[in-house]
């Protein structure tokens, strides 16, 4: 018996991990889809910050080309990930043993982007629920 087809399912995670590459309303919806997030501009209108219980976990630099997003990693992680891939950066701005900053320019797989988005926004809530 042939194994039956099973239909695709649309959704906005299945869509960012499809792109070609990521654009700033993919980025965008990726970070709204997580449970609590909110965006917001508290740095000025070229940065659009996205939060959950009021801790940033993802900053995105408007007016960069290609995109760039800052995102909250473990110490060690951040480090191996910099050392493994040219368009992972300390956290521009930021404190970097915590951040890194992202050039997404294509070289970087879909999967990883995504990973790294959850890694941040994992940590900055778990933290959250700890000093809780």
């Amino acid at each position: 018996m042939a194994n039956p087809v099973v239909p695709y399912r649309f959704s906005k995670e299945n869509s960012f991990l499809n792109w070609l590459k990521m654009d700033i309303e993919q980025l965008r919806d990726y970070c709204l889809s997580k449970p609590g997030a909110e965006e917001g501009f508290p740095f000025g209108e070229q940065t659009l910050v996205f939060k959950v219980d009021k801790k940033i976990f993802l900053l995105a630099s408007l007016d960069s080309f290609p995109l760039q997003f800052n995102v909250k990693c473990e110490p060690q992680k951040a480090i191996d990930l910099r050392e493994e891939y040219p368009a992972i950066l300390p956290g521009y701005h930021m404190n970097k043993k915590h951040w890194n900053t992202i050039i997404v320019d294509g070289t970087l797989p879909h999967k990883l982007l995504a990973q790294m988005i959850d890694n941040s926004f994992t940590l900055v809530r778990g933290k959250q629920k700890r000093e809780a």
